[in-house]
Parts: structure tokens; C-alpha cells; sequence
């Protein structure tokens, strides 16, 4: 159960908290925790999930159905938390860099970026 007064930033904090308790060096067991499990197996299994999720989303968002498109999207922020957990990093993170985004153009941001 969430509390309404909770800012999507806050259920984002909380959530990291939590994941940060699951990773191996923090003493989370893969034999209780989904999220330890994928944590301990490292990248490849939780970059694999990201890819199923985000193709499930889509498949969701073809078929149109709200529901879906809602609990298909809290599947890929989850497995995106869980990358940036093992990767260090917190939901802030992304939300600065949205943040930063904001009001500029998607072509002109997309522009200023370096060249791979």
C-alpha cells in the first residue's frame, strides 16, 4: 500500500533503498529475493529483463488496453532500478537529467549530444 502523500520521487527513493539492501555486497539472498537474485547474476540477466519488459510494454501499448500499458511500464521502471542499483546510481540521477531536459526541444537536445 502506498501513501498518497508520497511524491513519485519518494516511491522511487524508497524503492532504491530497498534495492540497495538486496545487493550481494549488502547480504541479499538470491534464494528469498527476486531482486538479489538478479542483482548476484549481474547484467546480462537483469539487461535481458529490460528487453522483455520494454517489448511486453509495447505489445501493450499495440493492444491498447490501460491496464496493461500501466503494469507493463511498473515492470520496466522496476528492472531500470534494479540496472541502476547495480550500476551505483539513484533514481534522482534520472530525474535531474529529465529535469535538465525539460522545455528543450527533443530535436534540439537529441542534436547536442556527442557523436558515438
Amino acid at each position: 500500500m502506498t501513501d498518497s502523500s508520497l511524491s513519485a520521487a519518494d516511491i522511487l527513493a524508497r524503492i532504491a533503498d530497498t534495492l540497495e539492501t538486496r545487493l550481494p555486497e549488502n547480504g541479499g539472498d538470491p534464494a528469498t529475493s527476486y531482486s538479489a537474485k538478479l542483482l548476484a547474476k549481474g547484467p546480462d540477466s537483469f539487461l535481458k529483463k529490460i528487453g522483455e519488459e520494454a517489448t511486453e510494454l509495447v505489445m501493450a501499448a499495440k493492444d491498447g488496453v490501460p491496464d496493461r500499458i500501466v503494469s507493463e511500464t511498473a515492470d520496466l521502471w522496476f528492472h531500470c532500478l534494479v540496472a541502476l542499483t547495480h550500476y551505483k546510481l539513484r533514481p534522482q540521477d534520472v530525474l535531474a537529467e529529465l529535469a535538465r531536459r525539460e522545455g528543450l526541444s527533443g530535436l534540439a537536445e537529441k542534436a547536442s549530444r556527442p557523436k558515438d
